[in-house]
């Protein structure tokens, strides 16, 4: 009688349940490097941030308008009541103090055109910035005293200036001269209240005699800037309406109101937009006395910033990083139980330090070319790389043909997402879908029983 030897069943270590296990902590273990690099591309960012801001802040800063304010001067009377201890005789003291009293125009009309074909540029980082030519136009009504109880005799008419109050002077490039009536006025700097961060420009002396007579009265002027990031201006016209030209193809319009729908038009070549704003549309008075009130928050405008720079495509890429390797793992490890090819568990940590290379690689290309010719070739090259070490390990051409081409559609993927704003989220649910029942499908043979 034969005794029949029977071959030892191989261990746990040896199974497909313990290699799964191994090449699931290895793909936790590489969120760590893969953390690493989205750190770094957050340090890269911000510094780019911190040179942006320190050459736009030279060349000139955001944009902030507010005017023209008419300001007149009026008298208010206070009364100190004394008694004479001697004679027991009542004196009254009647002091007069001189306040200000600013009206808003009557029709307020603004067309700015926006020139952004300007970069600063220091070491591999550039600023976007523009230079701006505001014209304004508009008119004046008489005042309206009486709606504080001021009388007429109280009114300083010969003392009126206008004013008009905007972001720091470095940021105007012109003369800035005012038509009024028939006289030309010249705005020059004032001291600005403390504490007051916006700065005031303000006429001499103007003549508004026309309004005292109740004649309505007419104003233009222009004013170029430079600037960067944004505009702003306050809708003070009792009907304010403004137009901007710009040559920025990607527009962010922000503030308390948004342009005309019918008007708008946005294109690769620049934008058209326009605003009408009437007195009713807004919760302040055409007339303020004794100070202004601060109205910044009533302002419209337009933000003038690069939707998603390279270093947010960089860092949008790198979440995809856990999905990547997950998957790339996935596909290596159905190769190994279809084909009982042995991938140790190194190999696998190469190649998952080569799908992290990726990401330092798409970084470092980016901030010296396009973010699309980047990502082409840090891709590219982990494809080609992963593919080639895929025939050694894997001692054929077929499977490494399938990686090589399952890794294009991957990154292809992720690229199409990264590019999508409005319909990334159903896209890449879509995608997901789609690969889950890829794998469902190729995975639907493998007796994992016997393993």
């Amino acid at each position: 009688m034969e005794n029949s030897e029977k071959k030892p069943e191989p261990g746990f270590l040896q199974s497909n349940t313990a290699k799964m296990i191994l090449v699931g902590v290895l793909t936790l273990f590489l969120l760590i490097p893969l953390q690493l690099v989205s750190n770094l591309i957050q340090e890269r960012s911000e510094r780019q941030k911190e040179v942006i801001l320190e050459t736009s802040s030279k060349w000139g800063e955001s944009i902030y308008f507010y005017g023209p304010i008419l300001k007149i001067p009026y008298k208010t009377y206070t009364e100190k009541v004394s008694v004479n201890e001697k004679t027991k005789e009542v004196i009254k003291e009647r002091k007069a103090t001189v306040e200000y009293a600013y009206f808003f125009p009557d029709e307020l009309q603004n067309n700015s055109v926006v020139n952004t074909d300007i970069e600063l540029k220091r070491s591999i980082y550039k600023s976007n910035v523009f230079k701006a030519q505001m014209d304004f136009t508009g008119s004046y009504t008489q005042p309206n005293f009486a709606i504080n109880d001021i009388a007429d005799e109280d009114i300083i008419w010969d003392k009126a200036t206008v004013q008009i109050r905007t972001t720091d002077m470095k940021s105007i490039k012109s003369q800035v001269n005012m038509k009024l009536g028939n006289a030309t006025y010249r705005f020059e700097p004032v001291q600005s209240e403390e504490g007051d961060t916006i700065a005031t420009l303000e006429t001499r002396i103007v003549d508004i005699q026309a309004l005292r007579n109740g004649l309505r009265l007419d104003f233009s002027f222009g004013i170029a800037y430079n600037g960067a990031q944004q505009i702003k201006i306050v809708p003070i016209g009792k009907t304010t309406h403004a137009k901007m030209v710009s040559d920025w193809h990607s527009p962010s319009f922000t503030g308390n109101y948004i342009p005309d729908e019918k008007s708008k038009k946005i294109s690769k070549d620049g934008f058209v937009a326009e605003w009408q704003v009437l007195h009713l549309n807004r919760p302040f008075a055409q007339q303020a006395f004794k100070k202004l009130p601060e109205l910044s928050k009533f302002a419209f405008g337009v933000n003038f910033i690069t939707p998603v720079d390279q270093y947010q495509q960089s860092e949008r890429a790198s979440k995809y990083g856990f999905l990547v390797i997950g998957l790339t793992f996935l596909i290596f490890f159905l190769i190994q139980s279809v084909s009982k090819i042995s991938i140790h568990i190194f190999q696998y940590c190469m190649i998952g330090l080569a799908l992290i290379m990726f990401y330092t690689l798409l970084i470092s290309i980016t901030e010296h070319s396009s973010f699309s010719l980047a990502y082409a070739i840090a891709g590219g090259s982990v494809v080609v790389l992963i593919s080639m070490y895929s025939i050694a390990i894997l001692r054929n051409r077929k499977f490494p043909a399938f990686i090589g081409a399952a890794l294009t559609v991957l990154y292809t993927f992720i690229y199409v997402i990264i590019q999508l704003e409005d319909y990334a989220l159903l896209v890449g649910s879509i995608g997901l879908f789609i690969i889950l029942a890829a794998v469902m499908y190729f995975s639907r043979k493998i007796d994992w029983n016997n393993n």
